[in-house]
C-alpha cells in the first residue's frame, strides 16, 4: 500500500482520486483549502486544510509527512486556478494568482516532498491540452494555459534531476473532463468524459505509469476543447 498525497481534493477530479484511492487501502493526504464532507471519516483519508500557494502553510504538510508517515511514494499535483478573461482585462494581480497555484504551488510542495520520497517513488502533475506546444488555444485562458505550458517544463526538468535516485516525473495533459473547471473555461460544455472515469485512470498511471515513462507528458484527451 502507497503513501499518496493529491491536491486539489476539494472537488472533481482530485474528490474522486481521494477516495479511490482509499477504497483500495492507499493512504491518502487530502490536501485543499476547503476539506470535502464526502472524505471525512475515511479511516485511509487524512483531510489537510492547506492552500498550496502558501509556503508557511505548505509546513503543515512536511510536519505531518515528518510525524505520521516518514516517507511519500506518490504525488499527484491536481490542484488547479483558471482565471477566463481577455488577454487586455487580464491582471498582473490575476496571472500571479494562477502561476502561485499552478506553478509556484507544485514547486514548493514538491520540494516539501522530495525528502521523503524514495526509488520508486512517482510525482504526476495534471496538465492541460492548453499547455501543449503546438495544440488548439483559446481565447481567455493566457494566465491558465501558460501555466501549464510552465508545470510541464518543470516536470520534464525534474525528472532529469532527480533520474539517479529514482523518482519519476510525468504530466498528464487533460482534455475535456465534466468538471466545475471545465464550465468556468467553457460554460455549458458537455465533456464525454466524467470525473470519475478521469480519475480512475489517473489513480492507474500513478501507480503503474513510472515503470514505463519519466520526464514524458501524455495528452490524455478525446476531444477538443
Amino acid at each position: 500500500m502507497k503513501n499518496v498525497i493529491i491536491t486539489g481534493t476539494s472537488r472533481g477530479i482530485g474528490l474522486e482520486l481521494a477516495l479511490l484511492f482509499a477504497s483500495q487501502g492507499h493512504q491518502v493526504a487530502a490536501i485543499s483549502r476547503t476539506v470535502a464532507p464526502q472524505l471525512l471519516g475515511n479511516p485511509n483519508i487524512t483531510c489537510l486544510s492547506v492552500d498550496i500557494s502558501s509556503e508557511k502553510q505548505l509546513q503543515e504538510v512536511a510536519a505531518f509527512i515528518e510525524n505520521t508517515w516518514k516517507k511519500v511514494d506518490v504525488v499527484i499535483h491536481n490542484a488547479g486556478i483558471l482565471v477566463n478573461k481577455p488577454f487586455l482585462k487580464i491582471t498582473p494581480n490575476d496571472f500571479e494568482k494562477v502561476y502561485k497555484v499552478n506553478v509556484f504551488g507544485v514547486a514548493h510542495l514538491t520540494q516539501v516532498c522530495i525528502p521523503y520520497m524514495n526509488s520508486g517513488s512517482h510525482v504526476v502533475s495534471i496538465s492541460s491540452m492548453g499547455g501543449i506546444q503546438g495544440s488548439m488555444k483559446f481565447p481567455g485562458l493566457a494566465a491558465y494555459s501558460s501555466s501549464k505550458g510552465a508545470l510541464i517544463t518543470l516536470s520534464e526538468l525534474l525528472a532529469e534531476e532527480y533520474k539517479e535516485q529514482g523518482i519519476a516525473f510525468n504530466v498528464l495533459a487533460l482534455g475535456a473532463v465534466q468538471t466545475e473547471m471545465l464550465q468556468e473555461a467553457f460554460p455549458g460544455y458537455n465533456a464525454p468524459t466524467t470525473a470519475l472515469e478521469m480519475a480512475d485512470y489517473i489513480m492507474n498511471f500513478a501507480l503503474t505509469g513510472n515503470k514505463y515513462y519519466n520526464g514524458k507528458v501524455l495528452q490524455v484527451s478525446s476531444t477538443t476543447p
